[in-house]
């Protein structure tokens, strides 16, 4: 799904093909049967540390998926007290804002490989409490938890991405490519393996399951040495807001907000959705959460074989006009066939949409780092987490059906923002290249 964004000046701004989705990177050609099709740069990480930073990823993609896979064994199901799971989305983006300033204080100070380790931890620990206060313990109990797994998933990001940066600098593409399918494949993991538990163990006994993933990986961590160098430099938030006076940056950030509301809004609710739309039992309908994180990744990984192909530009309105229609079946669906079109519609949609307003962005705003988070873009991904909590409000209000229904509205505004978009590089004369 979507990685973290910043405004940064990493010695000068960023080349255009640093943000790149479908960026051309000349090197070494890797030896046959190397682990990575990544050379390693001359000040990267050796192969087994590059391997175990890179697969860091699929932690993270676990964790920030967690939450839409376990609602249906947390008892949502049967009671439709949308809001109060809203409130568990809440309590998670919470926790990763607030990560990001620990972060940034922790990695620069003791380096990646401890905060790569202490958010492992974290999230073992807050894993394993979340095992403790599972149903009937009042949910608010189950808030607490979930900040703090917000707070271990930031944390973990962040370290992440200053891990694997020598390798970033060395093939742009080739590492957020990587880093972005591991992190889905987190997320089908998720699903997956509680749809598989859920009539086999216990909610507490699949959580505490769960948690002994972050508990190996902690050891994993603790055992590497990343390289400990500075980061990139970031820009401070005056100059940040400066982007404000340009109508092209508001727009792509409305764009993110927008588009990352989208996609955390099904992967959250899609589950919950199902089970009281077309009366799916619990385990069917993580099965077909699983399949929109399959989507995703089938769709992004498919894409790449036609990008240096078409216009890119151009793969954006059927990309789009894919998501609308499958949130259009999903609406209308009372049966399994209209949710697997509509699950395969949307996740094939929205699967080439965030990674080529990505690359748009890196073209227009070269100061544009796709790792790091701050700035005005970041804003916007951070609004787009908070997204699965205020439709948790809107349904109580509304009925669950504005589990895809909004989604369906935040794509249709996708598109008139594309349209604005084009509108505004034609006007003043900035028509970003193919």
């Amino acid at each position: 799904m979507a990685l973290w964004n910043s405004r940064v000046s990493p010695e000068g701004p960023l080349p255009k093909s640093c943000c790149s989705y479908n960026t051309k990177v000349t090197a070494t050609r890797p030896k046959a049967g190397s682990a990575l099709p990544l050379a390693q740069p001359e000040d990267g990480l050796d192969a087994r540390t590059a391997r175990t930073a890179f697969a860091g990823f699929f932690l993270a993609g676990l964790l920030m998926s967690l939450l839409g896979a376990i609602l249906p064994a947390w008892g949502y199901t049967l009671r439709s007290d949308f809001s109060a799971a809203g409130r568990h989305f809440f309590a998670m983006a919470a926790g990763i804002l607030v990560s990001v300033s620990l972060s940034n204080r922790i990695v620069p100070r003791r380096g990646a490989s401890f905060a790569l380790a202490l958010g492992s931890g974290i999230a073992c620990a807050a894993l394993f409490y979340l095992a403790a206060v599972s149903p009937p313990a009042a949910s608010g109990w189950r808030s607490v938890g979930l900040f703090l797994l917000g707070v271990a998933s930031g944390m973990l990001l962040n370290g992440l991405f200053h891990a694997v940066s020598p390798h970033y600098r060395h093939n742009p593409a080739a590492t957020v490519n990587i880093a972005g399918a591991l992190f889905v494949l987190g997320g089908l993991a998720a699903a997956l393996f509680v749809a598989g538990a859920f009539y086999v163990y216990t909610v507490a006994s699949t959580v505490f399951l769960l948690a002994l993933v972050p508990g190996f990986f902690t050891v994993a961590f603790s055992r590497r040495a990343f390289p400990h160098r500075a980061g990139p430099r970031e820009v401070n938030w005056r100059v940040a807001l400066e982007d404000f006076r340009s109508p092209s940056a508001v727009l792509f950030a409305l764009l993110l907000f927008v588009q990352s509301g989208n996609e955390w809004s099904l992967a959250g609710w899609l589950a919950i959705f199902l089970i009281h739309r077309i009366g799916a039992n619990p385990a069917s309908a993580l099965l077909l959460l699983a399949l929109y994180w399959f989507s995703l990744l089938a769709g992004r990984v498919t894409a790449q074989a036609f990008l240096p192909r078409i216009s890119h530009a151009r793969m954006l309105l059927p990309s789009v006009l894919a998501a609308m229609f499958g949130c259009l079946i999903l609406s209308f669906t009372n049966n399994w066939f209209g949710a697997v079109l509509g699950v395969l519609s949307v996740g094939g949609g929205f699967a080439t949409i965030y990674p080529l307003v990505v690359e748009k962005i890196g073209i227009r705003f070269p100061y544009f780092h796709p790792t790091l988070f701050n700035g005005i873009f970041s804003l916007a991904m951070a609004g787009g987490l908070l997204a699965p909590w205020t439709l948790g409000l809107a349904a109580d209000r509304w009925g669950i059906r504005v589990a895809v229904l909004l989604p369906l509205a935040g794509t249709v505004l996708v598109f008139l923002v594309l349209v604005l978009i084009w509108f505004e590089a034609r006007v003043s004369g900035r028509v970003a290249p193919t």
